[in-house]
């Protein structure tokens, strides 16, 4: 992935004179180098201020290539790119960045509270950046990574691990890992994210970067998943209620795994009910019995 540095008229290598790209890089008359576009990379993170017309310019040079390169556009959420970034690259992020330093946990359901109404934005080839993941950068606990991940892989955002891979842990690796949520992000034929379907503590549709919608749910070619999200510091008492998510039938009986351990919980008619711990999420694929 090639990141440029950042300028206020655009980010460029500024020198073509090495076979590898510079570490810094400064140039204000065009997006890119186009010598740039001979290196062997799949992907292009171009960040730009304030206007959609920059990474129009960026895309045409990079249609021009004779192979498939990964555009992920940045101007932190400003102008609204979920509104126009389909049109020309392939994310968009849509906020600030998630941490100038080590993981917060705050940042995170902020960004979660954002993307909780983004999500008929997304689809195949068009996603909702909410920026890396930042497991193994703090003090994360393993609730809270199970949390990052997990709703960063149902949002469908880009999954990009922003850490020293070689610092993480053996269970932060697993959750990184996981078979289920990677097939769901991956899916070939459900390009939809999963999306709210009931905010919970709060009336739907609030926004509350705190307390962001807690209940998810998303198709996809295995069955449903569906995410309850513990927000609060304390275990709750959580329910998925059959007839209140979109994609279940509230009189049909099914088959119900717990995504984080692979368990099965067995045939589940009505409702499913869970302790959830503070700042977890529980996620459960529901097939069909």
């Amino acid at each position: 992935m090639l990141d440029p540095s950042f300028s206020p008229t655009g980010i460029v290598n500024g020198s073509c004179t090495n076979s590898t790209p510079p570490v810094n890089h400064y140039s204000y008359d065009r997006p890119i180098p186009f010598c740039a576009l001979e290196w062997p990379v799949d992907g292009v993170n171009y960040t730009a201020k304030y206007t959609a017309l920059r990474f129009r310019i960026m895309e045409e040079a990079l249609l021009a290539q004779n192979r498939t390169i990964l555009y992920s556009l940045c101007e932190w959420g400003v102008d609204q790119p979920w509104r126009w970034g389909n049109q020309t690259g392939s994310s968009w992020r849509i906020s600030n960045d998630i941490a100038f330093g080590d993981t917060s946990w705050p940042r995170i359901v902020e960004i979660i509270n954002m993307n909780s109404f983004l999500s008929p934005f997304a689809d195949f080839y068009g996603h909702n950046d909410a920026d890396m993941l930042t497991i193994g950068n703090g003090n994360l606990t393993s609730a809270e990574v199970r949390t990052h991940f997990g709703l960063w892989a149902l949002m469908k955002s880009p999954i990009l691990i922003g850490t020293v891979v070689a610092n993480l842990t053996e269970e932060e690796v697993s959750v990184l890992q996981n078979k289920m949520l990677l097939s769901f992000h991956q899916d070939p034929v459900f390009g939809k994210p999963a999306a709210p379907y009931k905010w919970g503590a709060n009336p739907d549709w609030t926004f509350n970067n705190t307390i962001p919608a807690q209940y998810w749910s998303g198709a996809s070619s295995n069955g449903t998943m569906v995410a309850m999200f513990n927000p609060f510091n304390e275990t709750r008492s959580m329910e998925v209620d059959f007839s209140e998510v979109p994609q279940l039938d509230g009189k049909a009986s099914y088959e119900v795994v717990n995504v984080w351990d692979g368990s099965s919980m067995g045939s589940c008619e009505g409702t499913v009910q869970m302790d959830v711990e503070a700042h977890d999420t529980a996620i459960l694929l529901f097939t069909e019995s």
